[in-house]
């Protein structure tokens, strides 16, 4: 999983962008997970944040970008097409930490998300539906910080320390 994120991340046409482009292609994930109450065991839920992580920390990022919420709604407020339901999961996935403006990279990446939350949805018998919110890099701090670059060794520091420490 992440091949595609990892792909378009390592691609010549990326890292040859001029760096004023990053604040415009720039995935620190943030995912919520609404669900009907009692879908996911506590264990459950974190084997679904665990694979969550990995899909991203694979494709370079560091794993404490990768947050995950899950939102038990109850089943006469999670209503679909008007009708109730308590065996759907919806998920919003906002990133951050890097935007592909390539569409066949986009469709990588949806068709990756859609693998990935299979286990955790459409194999256990639940509807699921997902989409990505993408926000602008210059609109994220993390501890008062910018996150750094993407692909540069302040990066790679918050990668080894798995947090984020002052780099300018």
């Amino acid at each position: 999983m992440g091949e595609g994120l990892l792909a378009w991340c390592k691609s010549t046409s990326y890292s040859a962008r001029p760096a004023p482009s990053l604040a415009k292609d720039t995935v620190m994930p943030l995912w919520h997970v609404y669900h009907p109450v009692g879908t996911y065991t506590a264990r459950q839920k974190e084997e679904f944040a665990a694979d969550v992580a990995q899909h991203y920390v694979g494709a370079g990022l560091p794993k404490f970008y990768v947050i995950t919420l899950f939102h038990e709604v109850p089943e006469s407020s999670f209503l679909i097409g008007g009708e109730p339901s308590d065996s759907a999961v919806r998920v919003v996935i906002e990133h951050l930490a890097r935007q592909p403006r390539d569409p066949a990279a986009r469709n990588r990446i949806a068709e990756e998300l859609s693998h990935l939350l299979a286990p955790h949805t459409r194999d256990r018998g639940l509807y699921c539906e997902f989409h990505v919110d993408e926000t602008p890099r210059d609109l994220w701090m993390i501890d008062g910080l910018r996150p750094p670059p993407e692909g540069s060794e302040a990066e790679r520091l918050w990668v080894r320390e798995n947090r984020a420490v002052p780099y300018y």
